[in-house]
């Protein structure tokens, strides 16, 4: 699939024009500085906290393009690295895809390089419930959702190390892996909309090929370990994603209080029949603190402005037959951010964080009446955990740990981008990232 095409797929998903132009107030809902008063909550809503309300001001009609830095939202990519060469293309999130009324999300990228590196892939989500106010603005609830997802990504420096947490960094190797995925899911809370029990699942289907890796100051793996790469090339799976918790959060995406304990269990069939599965068991806990660098909430309002210390934990362990990338990994956007994407591989990892969120500027920047970033923040996190052969070993194995800061940029409570600086001992490393990493 070329550059080409997939833009006039993502086109052609989109409408040029809104189906039904609606009279638009910029600040309908919303004061001058940015503050969303809270609306009048229908009495018949059980757990009002988990229902995100959009006030009509950040709902403007048209198409993607007429609601640019409104509820649509385009980053150009640009990079050059020695091993992948020149290369750009697009990230394009819409936050009220097709314009729907903030029904639908869609998030999309598509990039390109001159050595062949590439990667095309649609994410989209809708809302399951979903209210209109008597006095304008909608109201959805954030727990419910389907989920769909299309990608095709070829990468060229995929890093393997080897087994456990003592790989040396000098063990690198590289590969390139060819990834065509599909995807789609179901998340639900139990037994009524906002209730504390959540169930997701999903079903993905992959097929992954490998080839010699492009970095070239190290092997490549299918050197260095033959038998992982033999086993890998080729592979198609069928995945079920499942997960279920108790979760008393305020909001899944930036929570300002609450508790999650869950587990999941990801199993997977291969090529040839085989099946093996990834098991885990997984808690949060966030605690809303003191303003620090501004004055918190002013009156009742939607989304006050809030600092929070957040508690992230997890445990998993493989059954069965997996190939090597599909093991448990640490490092990279989620985890142990101070070192590189999948530095530590085995089947069993344990991995705890813990990140302090302060709001820099509470209101965010309003750059015109319908331009604005809701809200700029900080994160500073400390996170540490190791991998094993089994879950019974993991207490052998080397600790690891990273620290590090980031900033936030929020265009709404469930639209955060992130950018993270961390240290460890293997030095700096820098990611990015859609959403809080836990």
């Amino acid at each position: 699939m070329t550059f080409r095409r997939c833009l006039l797929l993502v086109l052609a998903l989109t409408p040029l024009c809104a189906q039904e132009r609606r009279a638009y107030d910029p600040m309908h809902g919303m004061d001058p500085d940015g503050r969303i008063p809270k609306p009048q909550i229908p009495t018949d809503l059980a757990h009002p906290e988990r229902w995100r309300y959009t006030p009509e001001a950040r709902m403007k009609p048209g198409s993607i393009f007429d609601r640019f830095l409104v509820s649509s939202f385009v980053s150009p990519i640009l990079f050059r690295e020695e091993d992948i060469g020149f290369g750009g293309g697009m990230a394009i999130t819409d936050v009220d895809f097709r314009d729907q009324r903030y029904r639908e999300f869609a998030n999309i990228l598509l990039t390109h390089s001159e050595e062949g590196q590439q990667a095309y892939k649609i994410n989209w989500s809708r809302w399951l419930h979903h209210r209109e106010l008597p006095g304008g603005g909608v109201l959805r609830e954030e727990r419910g959702r389907l989920y769909g997802r299309l990608g095709y990504e070829k990468t060229l420096t995929r890093r393997f190390y080897g087994f456990g947490s003592r790989t040396p960094r000098a063990a690198e190797t590289s590969y390139t892996e060819e990834v065509t995925g599909l995807g789609f899911g179901v998340r639900v809370s139990l037994p009524d909309p906002g209730s504390d029990f959540v169930l997701r699942s999903d079903l993905q289907l992959e097929h992954h090929g490998l080839s010699a890796g492009r970095v070239s100051t190290v092997p490549s793996t299918e050197q260095v370990f033959p038998a992982e790469v033999r086993d890998g090339d080729g592979v198609d799976q069928a995945w079920l994603l499942t997960s279920f918790g108790w979760d008393t959060r305020d909001s899944m995406h930036q929570p300002y209080g609450g508790i999650r304990i869950g587990g999941t269990a990801n199993v997977a069939v291969g090529t040839g029949g085989e099946v093996g599965a990834i098991l885990g068991l997984d808690g949060q806990h966030v605690f809303a603190l003191p303003p620090l660098l501004h004055r918190g909430g002013v009156g009742d309002e939607e989304n006050p402005p809030t600092d929070v210390l957040a508690f992230g934990v997890f445990v998993q362990d493989t059954v069965g037959d997996l190939p090597f990338y599909s093991l448990p990994t640490l490092g990279g956007t989620h985890t142990l951010r101070g070192y590189i994407q999948n530095r530590f591989t085995d089947r069993a990892a344990a991995h705890a964080a813990a990140e302090y969120r302060v709001n820099l500027i509470p209101r965010g920047i309003a750059f015109t009446d319908t331009v604005r970033i809701e809200r700029i923040g900080l994160g500073v996190f400390y996170e540490f955990g190791t991998v094993a052969s089994g879950i019974e070993d993991l207490h052998d194995g080397r600790f690891l740990d990273s620290v590090g800061v980031g900033f936030r940029v929020a265009f709404s409570r469930e639209a955060v981008f992130r950018i993270d600086w961390g240290w460890s001992d293997e030095g700096p490393n820098f990611t990015l990232g859609f959403g809080n990493p836990f």
